[in-house]
């Protein structure tokens, strides 16, 4: 199996930190936020991984290398102009061979077990579907949610920014073509092509200054032997 970690994001609310260096190289305990996920791909054997990048996205490249640092086989799909979500997996369409997929956005902190993408990636073809979404109970900067499982929970959940997907998703959208995500998934859903899981542990959508602080102190004052401690 093969991931993808979106890194295409300006950071515009990370100001000023991204005033001169993009947001997944931004560092809590210790170590750049992207490499935290690289390392946990890595652990569960997933070790072809695509990188997205547009604002200094060079800067990600002279920093992350091919990845064998961390024991992965790091690629890049540089954007000209940031494509949003569905637009960056569009254009590194090829690199999944046709296969189900994993994506993880850049700037989100999860405890998630990603050995389990194998398993969402046999539910879609068990279930016919196009998409697998990892959701979560609503934050405070979030509290209407994002989509609606009535099987999940009696209210919207938020998307966490982890899903697997088949090709077949995208392959409609031309290459370097602005496209979100969203619309995507909500006509899906509308056919009865997405499925999900309810997540109950650690996440935090790393969007702000004071967020990436609270948990950069939550990592400097626990065990850092392993991702799953945030």
């Amino acid at each position: 199996m093969k991931a993808m970690i979106l890194a295409a994001g300006r950071g515009k609310r990370m100001r000023p930190l991204t005033d001169t260096l993009p947001k997944p190289l931004l560092e809590v305990g210790g170590k750049p936020l992207i490499v935290w996920h690289i390392e946990k791909l890595v652990d569960a054997g997933i070790t072809q991984i695509i990188i997205n990048h547009a604002w200094q996205g060079h800067l990600i490249e002279q920093a992350l290398g091919c990845g064998n640092t961390w024991g992965a086989s790091l690629h890049y799909s540089a954007e000209p102009h940031r494509l949003e979500t569905a637009g960056g997996i569009a254009k590194a369409l090829p690199f999944f061979d046709q296969q189900p997929f994993l994506v993880i956005n850049g700037d989100i902190w999860c405890d998630w077990d990603v050995q389990q993408a194998k398993q969402c990636a046999c539910a879609l073809k068990q279930e016919a579907a196009l998409a697998w979404l990892l959701m979560v109970d609503n934050p405070c900067h979030n509290p209407a949610g994002d989509f609606s499982f009535p099987d999940l929970a009696a209210h919207p959940l938020t998307f966490a920014g982890i899903g697997v997907y088949r090709p077949e998703l995208f392959s409609a959208i031309p290459k370097n073509t602005v496209y979100k995500l969203a619309p995507l998934l909500r006509q899906a859903l509308t056919n009865n092509q997405v499925i999900a899981t309810h997540y109950h542990g650690e996440w935090m959508d790393i969007g702000t200054p004071e967020r990436l602080d609270r948990l950069h102190n939550k990592l400097v004052t626990q065990d850092q032997s392993g991702y799953t401690q945030a």
